[in-house]
């Protein structure tokens, strides 16, 4: 090789570190989602990517009256953004990883709209934290970590493993086959995939969430973030006091290149190309992009000055006056179901829906899918809250996962002894369709289930007379009520087709 030759290789670009960054943070967060489940990975590891976000661990200490220590975590991404402004956003956020894997066409490129759009996301995370000081956590719902993991725990990754439960049947249909498909099956299960997969309710709605999201790329880059997410607000506010930020030299040209090529479009043409440290994301693809090498990122403390769609006092107060009516109508007649949820053991009592930040990771946990989140069963106010829904699955006796993985003790982390006891509803026989009572037919189904030590469901022999008037024998259940914890096993194995013949209805209180 002639002398010089090596100074003509291109040398890997600070553009490509942030890639690779962007995707082993995507697979951690993948790995650790898909090992949230019981058994899996450690508790505190699988809630690591939740307790590091700073909003959800801010609402919910303003709505719970709380701070846990294991919070704390929170100030990890802060002190990032301090030093780096929104790297978070441009390296680190998974679903920014997902918005940048999706294009946009050539005419979304160019595409620009109003400035103060950028408002909505302020407005967003304001009106947030004005609902939490009223003990309201709904909106949480649009943070960008609850929205991945909820989409992913109920729709895509049992979307996923239906695939390949259909594949793999299709596969042992040949014979030849058969060997390598047992052989995968066994792989595959239960370290990857259930056994029994467990269905979940409208996941067509929650992978429509996040299809809306990024189909919004179709418009601009990033819109989502530019406008809308309000994590990103809050960081953005915060990186006005950011470190390291963008700076343009007087090497510039004004080519435009960099502008051309920003994601969040906050390069400014008639600002001599200079950019809002509270939108930059540290994407770095201006830097690769200007041919003068006129762009760097120095650290130099200072504030950077406030625009026109930063939040201010008049934001502050909308969003909570926006708050206090959209709780009171949440609240209202017209919305709430009169009748109580089932909810994850000690979770009533707890005060779910003032602390529970719907990061669906409960949902992921269960080994039986009886934790679904919540749709207008309780009011608009519980949405995405977790809930027990006993024909889908049942609270096993052994399993207290859902406790363990919360981030932010929503669900309490009962010890396992402490969690079989906790009362999540009462048992009820319908006589008008259990196979004994109506019948007249042999079924001990609800009471060989019954988990509980002194069986909380009781079989009476009678004799009756069947249909052609010939006395017959049978055993009848009958619940003890003061026994019954209300798991659901009963109506989860209760033979009887469509609705249960035995079902449980949430305590009061």
């Amino acid at each position: 090789m002639r002398k010089g030759s090596l100074s003509r290789i291109r040398r890997p670009s600070a553009l490509w570190l942030r890639r690779g960054i962007q995707f082993g943070t995507l697979v951690a967060f993948l790995v650790l989602l898909v090992a949230a489940r019981r058994g899996g990975a450690p508790p505190s590891l699988a809630n690591l990517p939740m307790r590091l976000d700073p909003l959800t661990t801010l609402a919910h200490a303003i709505a719970a009256r709380v701070l846990l220590p294991g919070s704390a975590l929170a100030l990890l991404t802060l002190a990032l953004t301090l030093l780096f402004g929104r790297a978070w956003c441009g390296w680190l956020c998974p679903l920014g990883t997902l918005l940048d894997a999706v294009p946009s066409p050539r005419s979304a490129v160019r595409r620009t709209f109003p400035e103060t759009w950028r408002r909505a996301k302020h407005f967003l995370w304001l009106t947030l934290l004005a609902a939490a000081l009223l003990g309201n956590l709904t909106l949480l719902v649009l943070d960008p970590l609850t929205l991945v993991i909820r989409t992913f725990g109920a729709a895509l990754w049992p979307a996923l493993e239906r695939m390949v439960t259909a594949a793999e049947v299709a596969a042992y249909a040949l014979p030849p086959l058969r060997p390598a498909v047992e052989a995968l099956d066994r792989l595959l299960r239960p370290a990857v995939f259930p056994v029994e997969a467990p269905f979940y309710r409208a996941p067509v709605l929650y992978a429509l969430v996040l299809g809306t999201v990024l189909a919004l790329n179709g418009l601009a880059p990033r819109f989502w973030c530019r406008y809308l997410c309000p994590l990103g607000g809050l960081l953005g506010l915060v990186s006005k006091v950011g470190l390291v930020r963008r700076e343009v030299t007087p090497a510039c040209t004004h080519c435009g290149a960099c502008a051309r090529v920003c994601p969040t479009g906050t390069i400014r043409p008639d600002r001599d190309y200079a950019s809002d440290p509270a939108e930059c994301t540290m994407c770095l693809e201006c830097r690769e992009a200007c041919p003068y090498k006129a762009i760097r990122f120095p650290a130099r403390p200072a504030l950077a000055p406030m625009e026109a769609y930063d939040p201010d006092r008049r934001t502050a107060l909308a969003a909570l006056g926006v708050a206090a009516l959209g709780i009171a109508l949440f609240r209202s007649d017209r919305f709430t179901r009169r009748s109580p949820l089932i909810r994850p053991p000690g979770a009533r009592e707890n005060h779910l829906t003032a602390r529970c930040v719907r990061c669906g990771l409960c949902v992921r946990a269960c080994p039986t899918g009886a934790i679904q989140p919540a749709l207008l069963e309780g009011g608009l106010e519980s949405l995405w809250t977790p809930v027990l829904i006993p024909r889908l699955g049942y609270c096993d006796y052994s399993c207290n996962a859902c406790g363990q993985v919360c981030p932010v003790e929503a669900i309490p982390p009962l010890p396992l002894e402490e969690k079989r006891r906790a009362v999540l509803g009462r048992a009820y026989i319908d006589r008008n369709r259990c196979i004994p009572w109506a019948d007249h037919r042999p079924c001990i189904v609800c009471e060989e289930m019954c988990p509980v030590p002194e069986k909380a469901i009781v079989l009476e022999e009678v004799t009756v007379t069947d249909a052609t008037g010939q006395p017959v024998t049978v055993q009848r259940p009958r619940v003890v009520e003061e026994r019954c914890i209300g798991c659901g096993i009963c109506e989860y194995k209760c033979p009887v087709s469509g609705e249960a013949a035995i079902w449980v209805s949430a305590v009061e209180g």
